[in-house]
């Protein structure tokens, strides 16, 4: 008997165009199969797309660099059947006894004709369902299996007018399909428009009764204290005889490392007629307590493991499913404080700080590998939502397991834009796609698909822009809340008692997540559907936080700036790419860049926003050339997302109830709205988010310069202080202040005190200001933030003499090896000496008798050092070193010195990991990708210390090294 379960089909494809294969569907799977990848087969990306498998065997250039896009035929020009393509595959699978075998498509763009030992199945349109087919007869009895599928590419491609637009022509509307792929303004079209196999293809094998869509809901009661576990699921029958079950859901929950506790074990006799699909409930599970899932940064993301599995008597286990489960309750409704869309999670208020994704790649190479490091980069910024935007996928599994296990809730949007849906140039056709049905059966699919997450918190039925009418309404009916799950202001609806068995939350479609019908409407912008989300530019840093910036209460789409680094830009152009904007002077003394046609075609979004905001990169000096240019657009990122996010959550309840970044990322190599570029290296701007967005945060509201704590953890905060130090550029600290002992109520920003040294006789026209929010009982810091500043009316350009001085610094370094996978810490301490200020919040405040600013010398601090709230893991890393690190053990750090006679802040510091070479060429990219750092693009004040924590994979055969830049270190510094 073949081992049961299911098998991914994931390699050993070929692809061919199907203008040039002669065979038939039918040869191609008995007679005349391809020999191997030899014209015109080659090897296929599977999952992937045309496009993508092009791409990999070099038929065409790269499409994200530089220009090759243009070069590159648009199926617009070639006609459909240039990007109508063949995929082959051999599968080995023999059938015994009562055994059978589904083949599994989870999604195909566009449709598909499957030939499998020469028998043909239709697969129909639509790219965003799964097909099953039933091929327990077709499998030849020597086990080995050939596998050919013709596969089109949507019925209406369109066109790119001359101008590019929203969608192009819009004509991809009318299919059910990715949108973005006619361009956008963040985006080159797509020239295949996503046509292939775009997702996973396997085989399952089962006995005769066959388990499908098991839809698990948890309710909750007496304030969470009880909670019931609901199971709805099919049954097939596949057999001809009356099948005797016994159905078996078991529930774990891991404790350590592989051990696992059994929660619930419950097992069901049923009895399944032949040839029949049956609906089965299971009785309720009861739960005590159990562990809730939260969204990140606001407790665990705890996850039990529900497994389902079906023994049919005569035959033994059939089949068996198991999933991820997450016991928690979200609720949305309209605030009735601000107007905006609240979101409560457990019973908890949500303040919403996250971004708008589009997709993880433009080509569709999706992987779980990627998936997994982008969802961590979100978690690592303190985010807590990511919204799939209208115009691109509906977000797969894998997408969601890593959302799961980081704590990101989605909102998930339908295949609707108001660009290709309703308006744009030309105007688009306000009725949604040519066939209603699929749409709908699309959808109900997609639910299905992904209803059992944790993480999915919304649906929403597109992107500013409401389906079409009948769509609309059977979304808002498919959709509809259970009883359980309605909620009221200030009241949550709860029942006290479990329903009936035909209530069951789980016989719904979803009925635990609210439906909300455009991404303007009903709480969203102004809620009536106008364009009152963005601004997407250049801002002011102070306007973030003015009462005049944003008048609604929960933004969708708020944007800026993202510049990558210099190496990225060399990594995806040209040469002439790296040509820096022309700096044009205007009449009223704006700039306005002007940017190369490269960066042009990378939708570059300029830092300057002539007649409001003046040029943010010129504030620091003209750029010299492309690697000065990029430095300082990462001061100018990092200083533009911390404001963003601070500006917002300095009003948190009182005026906003959240907010969405456009766009965390790019699925390509653009030039805009990024937080990380499309190779995985971060901006500056990363930083400057997973600062502003940490839970407990201390921060300078930039218009009225009084000093706020942010607490937006369900406890209150008491017993803490706040350390403000200036420093000036010649490294000696005017201005030093703790505040009187503060409490911090739970979801509250807190104004603290007036910085007061702007409005002092002496303030320096360019300073840098330090914030330290730290318990008073240990003097642990719960907050660090690093500011540089100017005075009114001044500039940066100080600062560029300032790249001259030689601050001393000490790196120690300690690593962990395990195979490909490296685990580094990084103790970076400022050497230089001040003798006035020592900056370490030792003081005993409660002794303080005024509240006056004061010079540090005239108080008495403790001796002793206090670490950085990022060394807190710092102990257990240096004991596994310790044991297990052989090469360089925690007993022998490396350690580096740079040295340096001037006393200063060591400013914008940044690390980066690289392949070690004996020898480099010009402009080789030696980067390794990607890499997490507990902080990047970070300053120390004379004598501070920081523990940098950098993890990475290492290519195979590759030795890494670390180097250290910033402001005034120009060398990439070796320094591990």
């Amino acid at each position: 008997m073949v081992e049961m379960g299911k098998r991914v089909l994931d390699s050993g494809w070929l692809a061919a165009r199907s203008t040039e294969v002669a065979a038939t569907g039918v040869q191609l799977t008995t007679t005349h199969p391809p020999s191997g990848p030899s014209a015109p087969w080659m090897e296929a990306a599977v999952p992937g797309t045309v496009l993508g498998t092009l791409t990999k065997n070099k038929l065409v250039p790269d499409p994200f660099y530089g220009l090759n896009n243009e070069a590159i035929l648009d199926i617009a020009d070639s006609g459909r059947e240039y990007y109508t393509f063949w995929f082959f595959t051999t599968f080995e699978c023999a059938m015994k006894g009562n055994q059978h075998v589904n083949l599994n498509f989870r999604a195909i763009n566009y449709s598909a004709e499957v030939y499998l030992n020469g028998h043909k199945e239709i697969l129909p349109k639509g790219m965003f369902r799964r097909h099953s087919l039933d091929v327990t007869d077709i499998l030849l009895p020597d086990g080995k299996n050939l596998l050919a599928v013709l596969v089109y590419p949507p019925d209406h491609p369109g066109s790119i007018p001359p101008e590019g637009g929203q969608g192009g022509d819009h004509e991809i509307g009318k299919d059910v399909a990715t949108q973005y792929v006619e361009g956008w303004d963040w985006m080159t079209p797509i020239r295949d428009r996503n046509t292939g196999i775009w997702d996973e293809v396997s085989i399952s094998i089962t006995g005769p009764v066959k388990i499908s869509d098991p839809h698990l809901v948890s309710s909750f009661f007496d304030g969470f204290k009880r909670a019931y576990l609901h199971t709805t699921l099919e049954l097939e029958n596949k057999s001809s005889w009356l099948a005797q079950c016994s159905l078996t859901l078991q529930v774990t929950t891991e404790l350590e490392g592989n051990i696992s506790l059994v929660e619930h074990l419950q097992t069901h006799e049923l009895s399944i007629p032949p040839k029949t699909l049956l609906q089965y409930t299971l009785p309720p599970l009861f739960f005590y307590k159990p562990n809730l899932w939260w969204p990140n940064g606001m407790g665990k993301q705890s996850l039990y493991n529900v497994g389902i599995t079906v023994d049919v008597k005569g035959f033994g286990e059939s089949d068996s499913w198991s999933h991820q489960f997450g016991f928690r309750k979200i609720e949305s409704i309209i605030d009735s404080v601000t107007g905006g869309r609240l979101f409560k999670v457990n019973g908890q208020c949500v303040f919403i700080r996250g971004g708008n994704w589009i997709l993880s790649d433009g080509l569709l190479r999706l992987s779980k590998k990627r998936y997994m490091a982008d969802i961590k980069f979100h978690a690592d910024m303190n985010f807590n939502m990511l919204r799939c935007w209208g115009g691109g996928l509906a977000e797969r599994p894998d997408f969601y397991h890593y959302c799961d296990i980081y704590g990101l809730l989605v909102w998930q949007e339908f295949w609707i834009t108001g660009d290709v849906d309703g308006r744009g140039v030309p105007v688009s056709n306000p009725n949604g796609p040519l066939d209603h049905d699929l749409f709908m059966l699309c959808a109900r699919d997609t639910v299905k698909l992904l209803r059992n997450h944790a993480s999915l918190a919304l649906w929403v039925g597109g992107n500013e822009q409401v389906p079409p009418k009948d769509i609309n309404a059977a979304l808002k009916n498919d959709l509809k809340l259970h009883p359980f799950f309605m909620s009221v202001v200030g009241n949550t609806a709860l029942g006290e008692d479990l329903p009936q068995a035909s209530d069951d939350p789980s016989q719904y479609l979803d009925g635990t997540r609210a439906y909300v019908q455009g991404s303007m409407w009903d709480g969203f912008a102004d809620g009536k559907g106008d364009f009152t989300d963005g601004p997407y530019e250049i801002q002011n840093p102070e306007d973030f936080f003015k009462d005049d910036f944003y008048m609604y209460g929960f933004n969708p789409e708020v944007g800026s700036v993202g510049m990558p680094v210099a190496a990225t830009i060399r990594a995806t152009m040209p040469a002439e790419g790296w040509q820096i904007p022309l700096f044009k002077k205007r009449s009223d003394g704006y700039i306005e860049e002007i940017p190369n046609p490269i960066w042009e075609y990378h939708k570059y979004i300029p830092y300057s926003k002539p007649g409001k905001v003046h040029d943010q990169i010129e504030l620091y000096g003209h750029p010299k050339d492309l690697d000065d240019f990029c430095e300082k657009a990462q001061l100018v990122n990092y200083i533009q997302y911390r404001a963003l996010i601070e500006g917002w959550t300095s009003q948190m309840w009182t005026k906003f109830t959240g907010f969405l970044i456009w766009k965390t990322q790019n699925p390509w190599t653009g030039l805009r709205g990024q937080f990380y570029d499309h190779l995985h290296d971060q901006t500056a701007g990363f930083y400057g988010c997973r600062c502003a967005a940490e839970p407990v945060h201390v921060q300078l509201n930039l218009a009225t310069y009084f000093i706020e704590v942010v607490n937006t953890t369900s406890d209150e905060i008491s017993n803490i202080a706040v350390e403000i130090s200036v420093w000036d550029l010649e490294g000696t600290c005017p201005y030093y202040k703790v505040t009187e002992k503060i409490l911090v109520p739970a979801k509250r920003t807190l104004p603290i005190i007036e910085m007061k040294y702007p409005k002092s006789k002496n303030a320096k026209p360019v300073y840098f200001l330090l914030l330290k929010l730290f318990r008073l009982s240990d003097t642990a810091i719960l907050s660090r933030n690093f500011y540089w500043l100017h005075l009114p009316g001044n500039d940066y350009k100080l600062l560029e003499p300032y790249r001259t001085k030689k601050v001393p610094l000490k790196i120690k370094s300690q690593v962990l090896i395990m195979g490909s996978n490296y685990k580094v810490q990084m103790h970076v301490q400022n050497m230089s000496k001040n003798s006035n200020c020592r900056s370490i919040p030792g003081m005993r405040v409660e002794d303080r008798k005024d509240d006056n600013d004061f010079d540090i010398n005239s108080v008495a601090l403790a001796e002793q050092v206090i670490p950085e709230k990022e060394e807190v893991d710092g102990g257990l890393l240096s004991k596994i070193c310790k044991s297990l690190c052989r090469s360089r053990s925690a007993n022998h750090p490396n350690v580096v010195k740079i040295n340096g006679t001037d006393s200063g802040v060591a400013f914008f510091l940044h690390f980066s990991v690289h392949a070690a070479k004996k020898v480099q060429r010009d402009w080789e990219d030696t980067r390794i990708l990607p890499v997490r750092y507990s902080d990047n693009y970070f300053s120390l004040v004379p004598g501070e210390a920081m523990t940098i924590d950098i993890s990475f994979e290492v290519p195979q055969g590759i030795s890494p090294s670390i180097t250290l830049s910033g402001w005034n270190y120009h060398k990439n510094h070796k320094v591990f």
